[in-house]
């Protein structure tokens, strides 16, 4: 059996969020809780909006519904300007609801139905086309409803310092992507106005977005020459990395992590050679936009989590129960996150093992942590969990707990509520002849 590495634990203790006292928060909302500090976030999308506005205009930000759709979380970045990326009809019907012009919309899918893709046509929202069956329908839609539409090709190839990501869209090697340009080109109804690609998540290597932008330019030019399509934006998806490093992959030193500057400069440069080019032949400079999320957001957000048993493992280790689960913490089968108390431990710190509080072998919190010993009820401080955490979480087992947003003012707001029995039981229909029960026998 691989020997599994033993985390350190640096015993930095956090007392506070934004001035407010941990430990007065678990007193008032209880525990587990997630929390989230509304000016670690205005600060990060501003941080990521001035790196590339710095250095090449005009830039959009269109926010990742799918990694954090709270409503409070959706409304900062909108504040802030940024548009909506959305993936669903779920998603698209929560930016609508919070006030996001169709127009502001961009709408990625890889399985759009009939019925939101003529509301799109119909609301002026941004589609990306991801497969031919699409455009056939989007094509079909848009001569019905005798609206002109334009839409966004969505690519995928290889940049050398990814994974592909072949699953979505029109692939540029096998030519699929210009099938698609020229038959939209054909169409009396569609538009090609925009170029976008996703190349992958936490990708640490900034020049895999200069391969990014060169390739989506280089189709751009053959296209432009060869169908009626005059592209105007160009969107790169997202895939910054954040501070939780993949399980597997070599966790960086914070400052090794690459900077918003460092991604825009591969961007931006690569890019401004493009738009001066184009530009000297009288066409209109792109649009760059970005659909950045999990950098925004994961450090943003914390999962707070009290120590509720101790056990001595039959290997000797130490172990602890805490009361927030791996369903509160999908990614952490695929993350490394950070682990702070809110006092400094005193004692001799041994190998430690952190579970979560469900009924399963596997609700691991922290496998393998080198730590001095915790007390019944010692809060413990989880980051980042801003990313994924409260979309891809799960009622197992357990409710799910409030979410909080701590504002400048040192106010509090509840974001979330915590789930009880009436919520569950609202969506479930019990059979009248299953309505009473009988348990009899010894």
């Amino acid at each position: 059996m691989k020997k599994q590495e033993v985390d350190s634990f640096e015993n930095d203790y956090v007392e506070t969020i934004d001035d407010v006292a941990i430990a007065d928060l678990v007193r008032a909302y209880g525990s587990p809780l997630f929390v989230i500090s509304e000016k670690r976030l205005r600060e990060n999308i501003g941080q990521l909006t001035q790196a590339f506005a710095a250095r090449y205009q005009p830039v959009i930000h269109a926010w990742s519904y799918k990694t954090n759709y709270l409503n409070a979380v959706c409304a900062t970045l909108h504040q802030e300007g940024s548009w909506a990326e959305v993936v669903s009809e779920f998603e698209y019907e929560k930016a609508r609801a919070l006030g996001v012009p169709a127009e502001r919309i961009l709408f990625n899918s890889p399985a759009k139905k009939r019925a939101i893709l003529e509301r799109c046509v119909q609301e002026g929202a941004r589609i990306h086309l991801d497969n031919f069956d699409e455009l056939t329908l989007l094509d079909a839609i848009a001569t019905e409803l005798n609206i002109p539409t334009p839409v966004t090709l969505r690519l995928n190839f290889s940049t050398g310092y990814t994974e592909d990501w072949s699953r979505f869209g029109f692939n540029l090697d096998n030519g699929a992507a210009l099938d698609a340009a020229v038959q939209i080109g054909k169409s009396s109804h569609l538009r090609l106005c925009g170029l976008h690609s996703h190349i992958g998540t936490f990708v640490f290597e900034p020049k895999a977005y200069q391969v990014q932008v060169e390739k989506m330019c280089a189709f751009m030019a053959l296209i432009e020459q060869h169908t009626p399509a005059r592209i105007e934006s160009l969107d790169i998806g997202g895939g910054f990395a954040s501070q939780a490093a993949h399980q597997g992959v070599a966790r960086l030193a914070e400052q090794e992590i690459p900077r918003f500057a460092d991604y825009a400069e591969a961007i931006c440069t690569t890019l401004l050679k493009i738009a001066a080019q184009r530009e000297a032949q009288g066409k209109p400079r792109l649009s760059l936009i970005l659909e950045t999320g999990r950098a925004v957001v994961d450090d943003a957000q914390v999962l707070i989590s009290s120590v509720v048993a101790r056990k001595r493992l039959p290997d000797g280790r130490a172990s602890y129960s805490m009361d927030a689960g791996v369903n509160l913490l999908l990614p952490v089968f695929g993350h490394h996150h950070r682990i702070q108390t809110t006092r400094f431990l005193e004692g001799i710190a041994e190998e430690t093992v952190l579970y979560g509080g469900l009924c399963m072998n596997t609700d691991v919190i922290k496998p393998s942590i080198q730590m001095p010993p915790l007390q019944i009820g010692e809060p413990l401080v989880i980051s980042p969990a801003g990313a994924y955490n409260t979309t891809q979480w799960m009622q197992f087992i357990d409710y799910r707990p409030k979410v909080l947003m701590v504002h400048d003012n040192r106010q509090v707001s509840v974001l979330r509520r915590a789930e009880n029995l009436n919520d569950i039981n609202d969506l479930e229909f019990l059979p009248t002849h299953l309505a009473e029960i009988n348990l009899t026998g010894v």
